[in-house]
């Protein structure tokens, strides 16, 4: 199966360097490229690219509004988006991530880790283990927002004691094997629960799982060590 990819970018030159490492995969292509927010919605409406690959900070339409119109979009639900900033100074994520992005990277990734990223989301799955990234998710996704598209609170009655538990350790960061491990589980069994818990909470992946554990106060944050 080939991972088609958009990129979302105004720096043409950074564009044309990713274009060349994705299309160098046998597993993945660049199916088009934009150079503002409005160009790629145009394009993902035309194209359904697995993945768009977007920058934040663009002109026009920037990166957070159209994510937002497209996780928000139905006829696009099978889309991901990967968004492309700086790890520690971009608070704007958090807010990409309410809207349903499915993790970020920083525009100083290596070639390596951009292309194991993209698998990664196309597999589902959500850059989440990074400690900047669940750094991130505790210092700015802990206030509710208006615009959020996720499950209210009550849904979390749906999910048994043990998804809720797989949950809990999820938001902070644990992957699938490392669960497993605390709880003496196989990876596979894991999975399915995250699984389970996204379909009953609409989550279209696992950055919006982990969301939805914090705004409900199921994952908290810990007190600063004295």
């Amino acid at each position: 199966m080939t991972i088609r990819v958009l990129l979302a970018d105004d720096q043409a030159l950074l564009r044309a360097t990713f274009r060349m490492l994705i299309d160098s995969c046998e597993d993945m292509t660049v199916v088009d490229e934009a150079a503002d927010g409005t160009e790629a919605l145009r394009m993902t409406r035309a194209h359904h690219p697995d993945i768009v690959l977007m920058d934040i900070r663009m002109p026009g339409t920037d990166g957070l509004a159209a994510t937002s119109a497209l996780c928000a979009d139905p006829d696009l639900a099978a889309t991901r988006v990967l968004i492309l900033t700086t790890f520690e100074t971009d608070e704007y994520v958090a807010q990409a991530l309410r809207a349903g992005a499915s993790g970020f990277l920083g525009k100083d990734v290596t070639a390596e880790a951009l292309l194991a990223a993209l698998r990664t989301v196309a597999a589902g799955d959500a850059l989440l283990s990074p400690t900047a990234t669940r750094t991130l998710i505790k210092k700015f996704l802990m206030s509710p927002s208006p615009e959020t598209h996720l499950a209210p609170e009550r849904l979390l009655t749906e999910l048994t004691a043990r998804e809720r538990e797989i949950m809990g350790l999820a938001a902070e960061g644990k992957t699938n094997a490392e669960i497993a491990r605390d709880l003496t589980l196989s990876p596979l069994t894991v999975r399915t629960h995250i699984h389970r818990a996204m379909t009953k909470l609409g989550a279209r992946d696992r950055a919006q799982l982990v969301v939805i554990a914090y705004q409900s106060g199921l994952a908290r944050v810990a007190p600063p060590t004295p």
